[in-house]
């Protein structure tokens, strides 16, 4: 098999098998380029130390020296060179207490995480492949390489990654591999929130974010998303929706964009649902203030898993108002602008539209058509560059002052009035209107 490496990464290997020592690009780089799929970054493998390998290059940086992994700078571009090794005991559930380096290839891949991970490759002996990652790529399954119990008790965040890799590459996972997960899930508490962080985000974002079903068989969301196992077990006995909070959920997933903020609106959109829920004397279950409740159960949620506070705040705003259905008039949509924030829009159809597909057919024809003719006002007050905010306005608060208006709280609210005023009618935005009214409120 050829697989057509980078002049650099090319360069790099050539230089350190030149010299002696054995050299190969190894893990996702391969695998990626076997699947046809460009790779982010390329890592590389070889039997030199870390010493050995400042020796041959120029201009190195010691990045994780002391895991041998240096970086081998060329042109301003950096590549990782890591030396084979054997890890030793792992007392956190993620670093091995110390590393020795080896001579053997062999030796260095089987401490890897998967056989699709597991593949090294350079021009001169071609593939590397001692635990069938390419008969794994070709069945689609993700395996771990030996033991699943040692891999994931070696570095347990292993098991979302597995949930991830088949998320993304739309793989399913073995059995024993499964099994493996269901018995150590609960040793995933040991495992920072940034990290996992990182895994959500890449499950999310991928073709398959409905993934999360598995995550939830598995056991993990018991440990990281405890909120998601209620919204599975949360029936919806209601003509809107023919699935469980938690599989409502999972369709509204698949029917997003794959865009970091609106999967995770989409995940947690429903989230105060389960504490929400009522049943009238029909049975019929309803979920009253749910999107105020869940903003509020989001952010905490998210604080969790610290996730930083722009995605934070945009995520929870479009939760707290993705049921805000505002009349189709220009005035009443001005004014959702203004209540929503401006960083809601556009998302907010987007939104709108994953939670309607993911409902039952009651009304759905009518509910699309309403996102549709919103949409469409949105931007007809967008084309005509109408006032929707305070800036906007055609006068500003130094205009008011050298009118003789005197600074203080009550200038703010005069012009809050003006904003007010001219959000009712957008044609009186102009400043000579705007002092007049100005002048006859601060009488």
């Amino acid at each position: 098999m050829k697989i057509t490496l980078p002049e650099k990464v090319d360069r790099i290997l050539d230089t350190l098998m030149q010299a002696g020592y054995e050299a190969y690009a190894v893990g996702g780089c391969v695998r990626d380029s076997i699947l046809g799929k460009k790779p982010e970054d390329w890592d590389i493998t070889t039997s030199a130390t870390p010493e050995e390998v400042k020796k041959i290059f120029h201009r190195t940086i010691d990045t994780g020296i002391e895991h041998g992994t240096v970086t081998v700078m060329l042109e301003r571009e950096g590549f990782e060179v890591t030396t084979y090794r054997i890890d030793g005991k792992y007392e956190d559930s993620r670093h091995p207490k110390e590393v020795t380096f080896t001579p053997n290839l062999l030796e260095d891949l089987k401490r890897r995480d998967f056989t699709i991970n597991a593949m090294a490759y350079n021009n001169r002996d071609g593939l590397v492949d001692a635990f069938d990652g390419i008969g794994d790529l070709g069945r689609k399954i993700i395996r771990c390489v030996g033991n699943p119990m040692e891999r994931f008790d070696e570095d347990a965040l292993r098991m979302m990654r597995a949930v991830r890799f088949a998320a993304q590459l739309g793989f399913s996972i073995e059995e024993k591999t499964v099994e493996a997960i269901k018995i150590l899930a609960p040793t995933l508490e040991k495992i920072s929130a940034e990290r996992i962080q990182v895994e959500l985000v890449k499950l999310l974002i991928s073709d398959h974010p409905e993934e999360m079903r598995t995550l939830y068989k598995t056991g993990i969301t018991a440990v990281m998303l405890p909120e998601f196992d209620v919204m599975m077990q949360t029936d919806q006995n209601n003509p809107h929706h023919m699935y469980t909070v938690g599989e409502h959920t999972l369709a509204a997933l698949e029917n997003a964009p794959k865009d970091k903020v609106l999967r995770l609106t989409m995940l947690l959109h429903d989230v105060a649902k389960p504490v929400c829920k009522t049943t009238d004397e029909d049975g019929v279950h309803h979920f009253h203030h749910h999107p105020q409740k869940g903003s509020e159960m989001a952010r905490a949620i998210l604080r969790r898993l610290k996730f930083d506070n722009d995605t934070t705040d945009r995520v929870c705003n479009l939760v707290k108002w993705h049921d805000d259905n505002p009349p189709i008039t220009a005035k009443s949509i001005r004014r959702a602008i203004v209540r929503l924030g401006n960083e809601a829009y556009p998302a907010i159809f987007a939104v709108k539209r994953a939670d309607i597909l993911a409902q039952s057919t009651h009304q759905r024809t009518e509910k699309l058509a309403y996102v549709e003719e919103y949409e469409a006002c949105y931007q007809q007050i967008l084309e005509q560059k109408q006032c929707l905010c305070l800036k906007d306005l055609a006068v500003s608060g130094g205009d008011l002052i050298a009118a003789g208006m005197k600074p203080g709280k009550e200038l703010g609210q005069i012009l809050k009035e003006l904003l007010d005023m001219v959000l009712e009618e957008p044609e009186k935005n102009q400043k000579e209107l705007l002092l007049l009214a100005a002048k006859e409120k601060f009488k």
